[in-house]
């Protein structure tokens, strides 16, 4: 289970003696006890008997702090120049005061954690928010079918799902409401549009703005620049972020509808970005090669007839 600092990031350690200590050596020391990389604690003030540290992160897991006082105290002793004493306690005013509960209380409050965190990834995986995105839906020129449609589906397999508000074609803003619902502990995030060719689709650039990791496989592909494509595809778009998904589905209503029995599979069996993100693009691809493939017999049925005629 993660903790949220909540800016109260400072602890301090006194009474400690210093005598020509390096207070890096010191940032280090803290780092190792709790679990932290070197770069996400450091010293900001070592006065008279009082060594002060700042967490440099908005979060630290429950068992990187709960109970952790002995070995801090261990870990600075190995420092050249640091003193501890029996005195010595290591102080805070926010949620890192956890470190100076015994074992004990320690040991009975990560398996309360441990089974809180549990629950509330349970329900977080469970709620699901919905997105439209594009001009023509955002000023009613066409009806949004997509997001009903996924509202009905997810409730019926079980998720807790919210419409969210329809989406201009801007990155930055689809990337902020990403941001706000991850916040907000939704576990699935849907968006549908925005994914084309087009300049004006953008959403899979927010995808990226929020997991630059993001698995992106083709649909289609095009010659880049040829009329409006000014991208060389389509592509549709997983990502995470902590421990939400995100889902980006074309806009089309066939399209979503096609796509739906994959996304229900693999958010219900877990899948993993890349394997989601290959399936969804496997099952959208299939209907452009049937279209293609009828294309191909039509234009022979015709060449055929034509052929006869003459």
């Amino acid at each position: 289970m993660e903790y949220r600092l909540l800016e109260k990031t400072e602890l301090w350690i006194s009474p400690v003696k210093l005598t020509e200590a390096d207070l890096g050596a010191c940032a280090l020391a803290v780092a190792r006890a709790l679990g932290l990389n070197p770069d996400e604690i450091m010293v900001t003030d070592a006065l008279e008997d009082r060594l002060t540290l700042d967490i440099l992160v908005p979060t630290v897991r429950a068992e990187q702090i709960v109970a952790r006082k002995e070995r801090l105290l261990s870990e600075l002793t190995t420092v050249h120049g640091v003193e501890i004493t029996e005195q010595t306690e290591v102080h805070s005013e926010g949620i890192l005061g956890l470190i100076s509960l015994d074992e004990e209380m320690g040991r009975e409050l990560l398996e309360r954690s441990q089974a809180l965190g549990t629950q509330i990834a349970d329900r977080i995986r469970k709620r699901s928010m919905v997105f439209s995105t594009g001009k023509e839906v955002l000023k009613g020129q066409i009806r949004d079918t997509n997001t009903p449609f996924l509202l009905d589906s997810l409730s019926a397999v079980g998720f807790q799902a919210v419409k969210g508000p329809v989406l201009d074609d801007d990155a930055h803003l689809i990337a902020r409401a990403f941001v706000r619902a991850m916040e907000g502990g939704f576990g699935l995030i849907v968006s549908t549009g925005g994914i084309g060719a087009e300049g004006k689709d953008q959403t899979l650039e927010a995808l990226k703005q929020v997991d630059p990791q993001a698995k992106v496989p083709y649909i289609l592909k095009f010659r880049q620049g040829q009329g409006r494509h000014k991208k060389d595809g389509i592509r549709i778009g997983v990502g995470h972020y902590g421990q939400t998904r995100i889902v980006c589905l074309p806009g089309p209503h066939d399209e979503v509808r096609l796509a739906w029995p994959v996304l229900r599979e693999g958010v219900q069996a877990n899948w993993d970005k890349q394997n989601l993100a290959r399936q969804l693009a496997n099952a959208l691809r299939k209907k452009f090669l049937d279209i293609s493939w009828d294309d191909q017999v039509r234009v022979r049925h015709e060449t055929k007839e034509i052929e006869h005629d003459a």
